[in-house]
């Protein structure tokens, strides 16, 4: 069986349930006796475990099969927490995302697992008694016992027996279900884990017919049968498994447990329309739950293939409108209208598909500061505010790399040790706070502090050594300013390189980083009080609303997120201050970039007006002014790549592609203003 074609979906899914494990296991570390949070680590544990047996991956099962036993013991209460068994567990956790990472750059998934499965099997060595190891393993490997009772009884052992009429006592429901796969099913092992992935997001899994080893290396026939507990009902339980695609057949039954005696199952059916069975019953609810709110995964490479198809509609359709209002036919404007209404809704769907929420790359912070402040021996809190913020599926991409920067920095330069902070009459422990939300067509993200602030006399003083700054210039310099050279080339007030930050690089690289993605980052500090970072970011980087702009026989779009206003000035208004032509804008003195000289426009012999339209943007605190030749007007252009012939070409950020099918270049102005 060729399992390359779930490789992907593996892969997916595991960092998924990875991130899943990491925050369920910060909320216990905080609140250890919280058993239900035990429960989920061992759900995806268990998901984990199946899925990598299920593709082959042996070194990722057995680890997460030793994980696995020291969750079972905690849930069951039988283990107390401690911090080595908490450090033991997420030194697993790291191992298995370097196995998913190695997987994913196409590598075998193999690692040397054997020292962390010997402290593993430790844990659970050294706290039970040899009577309570045998439980333990009984319940793990669940074996078929040897008893002479028949099937129907279903082979409970007290244990199990015990959990159930707890949960019922609770007023759970307590079902045994059999299901049904079809003849036809070519990855038995990986239908069954959907299965069990689908009933432990509802309720609990006590016992499986036949055993999870066998049932995850396939060693049954059509059919399997789980002991469960849920607060659901047995007609969702039902439609939900039915979902689950080469399932033939589900049928469950109640539990009915007897004090005085073995449990003997009896059967209760579902609600069902009379004069049918339990296994017709829900043929009519699974169609009507097929059309709720299911998802499928799609690769970005195929949105953006659609993107790029989307594109040329736009064309097709501005030349449409075009070739209508030239012909005059009211029936032809009419139906190219409606065209364009459709193609807008096509657009605001396309665009919306793409988006996905900031929590993906949040989630995967709380692990890491949890492990930087044992290393720094601080105590932080990390607030995260507003997760559920969509940003365009690229900008999400490429954003955790200078946030992970931006928080590593907050942690090692901002906030202060539990002492100092002791002393300047703080709360031991200090405060980040990583936020996130909308504005007009930007995303904002916020990183804050509540740590020591901006030493600005420290950083000037960098600043001077290393050349930054002019020391006659260093006196006039505002706060602001200061702060600013934070960003500069290879600036870094650490005093030793570390691992945490200030290696050196400073901050120009998360400056760079989000200034690719068409954004801007700044900072504002209070000496004592702390420090903020706040990035700004477009929404989407596939669509963007653009000002036209006409440079004698070519047109150039400026993006509207980089422009303050559009103003005409007079030629006499134009000064002259080092040799470069200047306005006065608002009381400040703004300097103008010629886009016909930047990008050596030929003279098309025109004589210009007494007037000069200019085009005000700005980068961060400085602005420029774009001299063109008049405004053609807003529109929503799509972003296309110049392709890989054409990198790095100055001040061009790519090219869209106008309604009447001409090319305009897309400016960077960002380049342009230094």
């Amino acid at each position: 069986m060729d399992m390359n074609q779930y490789l992907d979906m593996f892969i997916e899914e595991s960092k998924e349930h990875l991130q899943a494990i990491n925050a369920n296991l910060l909320l216990l570390e905080s609140d250890p006796g919280n058993i239900g949070h035990v429960k989920e680590i061992f759900r995806s544990a268990h998901t984990l475990k199946g899925m990598s047996a299920t593709m082959g991956f042996e070194d990722m099962a057995s680890l997460t099969h030793e994980a696995e036993n020291v969750l079972d013991l905690i849930r069951n209460q039988k283990l107390t927490i401690t911090s080595d068994i908490m450090d033991a567990i997420f030194q697993s956790v790291d191992l298995i995302e370097g196995m998913v990472i190695d997987i994913t750059e196409g590598g075998d998934g193999s690692a040397d697992v054997s020292a962390i499965v010997k402290k593993l099997r430790a844990i659970v060595a050294g706290d039970f008694s040899a009577e309570q190891e045998v439980a333990a393993a009984t319940m793990e490997v669940e074996a078929p016992q040897e008893e002479t009772t028949p099937a129907e009884d279903h082979e409970l052992d007290d244990y199990a027996m015990m959990v159930l009429k707890q949960s019922q006592e609770l007023g759970n429901n307590v079902v045994w279900i059999k299901v049904t796969l079809n003849e036809n099913c070519l990855l038995k092992a990986a239908r069954s884990y959907m299965v069990f992935d689908q009933l432990e997001s509802m309720g609990e899994v006590i016992k499986t017919k036949p055993a999870v080893e066998d049932i995850e290396n396939e060693r049954f026939e059509q059919s399997f049968e789980i002991a469960y507990v849920t607060e659901q009902s047995i007609e969702k339980i039902r439609t939900t498994i039915l979902n689950i695609s080469e399932i033939q057949d589900v049928t469950i039954e109640t539990i009915q447990l007897k004090k005085e005696a073995p449990p003997a199952p009896v059967v209760q059916q579902a609600p069902a329309p009379a004069e049918k069975g339990a296994a017709e019953a829900p043929q009519a609810p699974v169609k009507k739950a097929t059309a709720g709110g299911k998802t499928i995964r799609v690769d970005i490479e195929r949105l953006d293939i659609l993107m790029n198809l989307f594109s040329e509609l736009v064309i097709d359709r501005g030349r449409l409108e075009q070739l209508a209002r030239e012909i005059g036919k009211n029936e032809l404007q009419e139906t190219v209208e409606h065209m364009s209404r459709i193609s807008g809704d096509l657009q605001n769907i396309i665009l919306t598909m793409r988006m996905v929420p900031v929590e993906q790359v949040f989630n995967r912070f709380p692990r890491m500061i949890r492990d930087l402040q044992k290393d720094l021996n601080k105590k932080v809190n990390l607030e995260i505010i507003g997760a559920e913020t969509e940003l365009d599926r690229t900008v999400i991409d490429e954003i955790g790399d200078p946030l992970n920067h931006l928080l590593r920095n907050s942690l090692d330069h901002g906030i202060e040790s539990p002492a100092d902070r002791k002393k300047a009459g703080k709360p031991e422990e200090g405060k980040i706070e990583l936020r996130a939300f909308h504005s007009g067509n930007h995303v904002f993200i916020e990183v804050k502090d509540d740590g020591a602030g901006i030493n600005k006399d420290k950083v000037l003083k960098k600043a001077l050594e290393r050349g930054i700054v002019n020391p006659a210039n260093a006196d006039s310099m505002s706060d602001k300013q200061i702060h600013e050279l934070l960003f500069a080339a290879g600036f870094s007030t650490a005093e030793v390189v570390s691992d945490i930050s200030g290696r050196g690089v400073g901050l120009d690289v998360v400056k760079s980083k989000i200034e690719s993605l068409g954004g801007s980052v700044s900072v504002d500090s209070v000496r004592g009080q702390g420090t903020t970072f706040l990035i700004q970011l477009p929404l989407t980087l596939s669509i963007i609303s653009a000002m036209l702009v006409q440079v004698k026989d070519e047109k150039y779009a400026v993006p509207l997120s980089s422009i303050i206003e559009t103003a005409v000035f007079k030629k006499d208004q134009i000064m002259m201050a080092h040799r470069q032509k200047v306005i006065d804008f608002r009381g400040r003195v703004v300097p103008l970039v010629s886009l016909q000289d930047i990008f050596q426009v030929p003279d098309n012999g025109e004589t210009m007006e007494d007037e000069v339209a200019v085009v005000i943007v700005r980068k961060g605190e400085k602005m420029a002014g774009l001299v063109v030749d008049s405004f053609i007007g807003q529109q929503e252009i799509v972003l296309k790549s110049l392709g890989k012939y054409l990198v790095n070409v100055f001040a061009i950020s790519g090219a869209t592609i106008l309604g009447d099918g001409q090319v305009a270049l897309i400016i960077d102005c960002n380049s342009l203003i230094k």
